[in-house]
């Protein structure tokens, strides 16, 4: 049996989780700007949190997709074509998000920062529901033929196990933002974003921890899959406990480890598959009939090693040196900038 394959497949598995837990909590944020704020000011804070480090974190997720193009070329081809709309939707709010984030202090102008805030928030909620959905159905199975072509129209994606998952990511990010920013704010965003984290962590966990088991149940869960959904579960009380007694440190640190065993639940347990059919076990594919040739992934690996624990220690380097807490007081008033001929008269 070749390993190089299996390999890969984890790799992309901890990829996938990488983006879930890093990106999770700057959907978080963006979705928390529509309703956990008092002032302009607080939502400035609230996304100067996220701004060292958002476009960092979407790394992961290209990463991921790239990483399954070069692993797994039928894997890729299977489905990016079946879910075309919810990929082409995922793109255009990722779009929105950048650019709300970007252009969003461009202008002194209340009507253009309450018009940037919304898209950033709805397009963080469309991203967090359909990247859901896509892992959703991936880890279940979509109706693909003997060729790994799509059968049924192009909403056949849009079943239970996606709208689980979808709604999974999206419950998860809102805790996941609430716990970072009572990590990373004073005053009373914290205090707002603590008292969301106790009240509503574990029902907003309740749809990642269905999914984590119906993928168990779908594929027969191993001793190393159910292991990971028994730590995801100490994880989260751990979580809640740590949300209760406002350690923000320990709870955002659970709640981390609860999506990171449980998402590495689902992945495990889906193994060897990495797309299943629901039309037939035999269209199925898996890690050995879905993988690109051992020599490409030979280089891969190579390189993989090189580069990888370089962009580990970039990103790590990142939030070290933006590890400090904010507040309201830190961030100045909005104001225009005007050009150097205007100034001069």
């Amino acid at each position: 049996m070749d390993v190089l394959p299996v390999v890969w497949f984890f790799a992309i598995a901890v990829l996938w989780i990488g983006f879930l837990a890093l990106d999770g909590f700057d959907l978080g944020v963006g979705m928390h700007m529509l309703f956990s704020t008092r002032s302009e000011r607080e939502r400035r804070t609230m996304l100067n949190t996220i701004g060292p480090v958002w476009d960092g974190n979407e790394v992961w997720l290209i990463t991921a997709g790239a990483g399954t193009f070069a692993a797994f070329p039928l894997w890729y081809a299977s489905l990016f074509s079946t879910l075309y709309v919810p990929l082409t939707i995922t793109l255009v709010a990722l779009i929105a998000r950048a650019v709300s984030i970007e252009f969003r202090g461009k202008v002194h102008s209340d009507r253009w920062a309450g018009f940037f805030t919304w898209t950033l928030g709805i397009g963080s909620l469309v991203v967090a529901f359909c990247v859901g959905a896509m892992l959703g159905v991936t880890s279940t199975g979509l109706p693909i033929d003997a060729n790994g072509d799509r059968v049924g129209g192009p909403f056949v994606w849009l079943t239970w196990p996606a709208i689980i998952g979808g709604l999974a990511v999206v419950c998860f990010a809102l805790l996941h933002g609430a716990t970072f920013l009572a990590l990373k704010t004073e005053g009373a965003i914290r205090e707002r974003a603590g008292r969301f984290a106790a009240r509503w962590g574990l029902a907003l966990i309740l749809p990642a921890a269905v999914w984590a088991v119906w993928v168990q149940l779908e594929h027969g869960g191993t001793a190393l899959s159910w292991s990971l959904v028994a730590v995801a579960v100490v994880a989260a009380v751990l979580g809640a406990v740590a949300a209760g007694r406002r350690r923000d440190g320990w709870a955002f640190a659970g709640y981390a480890a609860f999506l990171v065993a449980g998402a590495g639940a689902v992945f495990a347990g889906m193994f060897p598959d990495v797309l299943p059919s629901t039309i037939s076990a035999a269209f199925d594919l898996d890690v050995w009939n879905a993988s690109s040739s051992a020599y490409t992934l030979r280089i891969m690996t190579i390189a993989a090693c090189i580069g990888l624990p370089l962009v580990i220690a970039y990103q790590a380097w990142s939030y070290w040196i933006f590890r400090q807490r904010l507040t309201p007081g830190m961030i100045p008033d909005a104001h225009m900038v005007l050009p150097a001929v205007l100034r001069a008269r």
